[in-house]
């Protein structure tokens, strides 16, 4: 087995004694985020190996699952909705999520085949998950400062929701926004893991090309549904969040 890999990992020390010298305070995170990341990758080759046997597309099912309920738990975690926040990421990571791959499987991009519904349902769930954070971040962050707006809104006759409207947009649109910079910038300023790891295996430029195609397209249908029901769901929930009421 090679382990000339870990010689990268000289990178992350150099990162701790900066951050130990600096005194940023972020080296007891840093270093157990890596010995994780380590551990954790080690563990998914092995797993993997399992899971790639599979052939009940219900325990494929099931492991797709575990992921939203892994996500919705790492999402309230980060984004600590004061009410019902673990209901409140699931549905939005698994409504989302769902759709996504369901599109994908009618109409016959990906089969319900371990090695790709894993690889792929990963991806749609993990994107998934960073969209529900960035637009709930970003709801309460317009709820703090537009407060006096909203509750002017309500009092003159509006309901909740409505009021929420302009709000939504913007938080859409932010979450629109890092799938938009990567439509702009693949190809020129990096080429992205599927095509590289592809290409490295040996595969037609223009396949590797077309999977990737795939891939970002997909990511911006997720962002969009992800930020859409996140708002649907989670509306209620940000003023109780944001002045603890």
């Amino acid at each position: 087995m090679e382990f000339k890999f870990l010689a990268s990992y000289t990178l992350v020390l150099i990162a701790l004694f900066y951050s130990y010298k600096e005194k940023l305070g972020v080296e007891k995170e840093l270093l157990w985020n890596s010995l994780r990341a380590f551990l954790q990758l080690f563990v998914l080759g092995y797993v993997l190996f399992y899971v790639f046997k599979l052939k009940n597309p219900l325990e494929l099912s099931l492991i797709l699952v575990f992921m939203v309920v892994f996500a919705s738990y790492t999402g309230q975690k980060r984004v600590k909705l004061k009410e019902k926040g673990y209901i409140v990421a699931f549905l939005s990571i698994f409504s989302a999520s769902f759709l996504v791959i369901a599109s994908l499987i009618l109409i016959g991009v990906i089969s319900f085949k371990p090695n790709e519904i894993i690889p792929v349902g990963g991806m749609v769930i993990g994107n998934s998950l960073n969209v529900y954070s960035l637009t709930v971040d970003r709801l309460k962050g317009e709820v703090s400062n537009s407060m006096d707006i909203i509750e002017g809104m309500v009092a003159l006759g509006a309901t909740l929701k409505e009021a929420f409207h302009f709000i939504n947009k913007k938080a859409v649109k932010s979450a629109l926004i890092p799938v938009i910079n990567s439509l702009q910038t693949v190809g020129i300023i990096h080429i992205p893991g599927i095509t590289t790891g592809m290409l490295l295996a040996g595969a037609e430029p223009m396949k590797a090309v077309s999977y990737q195609l795939v891939i970002m397209y997909m990511m911006v249908a997720v962002a969009l549904f992800t930020g859409i029901f996140t708002i649907r769901f989670s509306y209620r929930y940000i003023i109780p969040t944001v002045f603890g009421r």
